[in-house]
């Protein structure tokens, strides 16, 4: 991660920071910690939601098939355009609330994973339910759901709508970030 790509998020955070929701992109560890929690040889679609600079998008390329597909979700225009020039193959969306759309449009029924950076504190309730809606049905059942957050705040509101495998907590990033590891099992209405 360079200079550039801090002070990308920074500005990002300063313009909107309920919508941003930190002021420094994920750190290496906690997106190592991410990668080691998902079987990638069991992927071949997956969204990153809140994708920002890409701190997180550079180990999911790394670690990806070759043959899967990627989807990345960032509502800061700035972050988008970055994330466009880095990624020129990745399926790029402005707003993780029209998901369902987007992969409608993009031919995509369903998806094996879903990895989330959103900041869900900040956001009102149903703004929360209507992402978290959105993601459960865009899961094909038995899907991952991996979301990173700074706190216990969601844990009830994701034990709602998943089954929560584990949550690990990585100390050693800035902030410290809890991530909860949920499934899909059920199907949702």
């Amino acid at each position: 991660m360079n200079i550039h790509e801090k002070l990308l998020f920074l500005r990002g955070f300063i313009r909107d920071p309920l919508r941003v929701g930190s002021i420094l992109p994920s750190s290496p560890l906690l997106a190592e910690k991410i990668i080691q929690i998902i079987p990638w040889h069991e992927v071949q679609t997956v969204a990153e939601l809140g994708a920002g600079t890409g701190a997180l998008t550079r180990f999911i390329e790394l670690n990806r098939a070759e043959s899967s597909k990627l989807f990345l979700f960032e509502r800061d225009r700035n972050m988008r355009a970055s994330l466009k020039l880095q990624f020129p193959a990745c399926n790029l969306h402005s707003n993780a609330s029209s998901l369902l759309k987007n992969l409608d449009q993009e031919g995509i029924s369903q998806l094996d994973c879903i990895i989330c950076g959103l900041p869900f504190f900040n956001f009102s309730n149903e703004m929360k339910e209507r992402l978290l809606r959105q993601i459960v049905r865009s899961l094909k059942p038995g899907g991952y759901f991996v979301a990173y957050q700074f706190s216990l705040h969601m844990k009830k509101k994701y034990a709602a709508y998943f089954n929560i495998e584990r949550i690990e907590f990585v100390s050693r990033s800035f902030p410290p970030a809890f991530v909860y590891v949920c499934r899909k099992q059920r199907p949702y209405q």
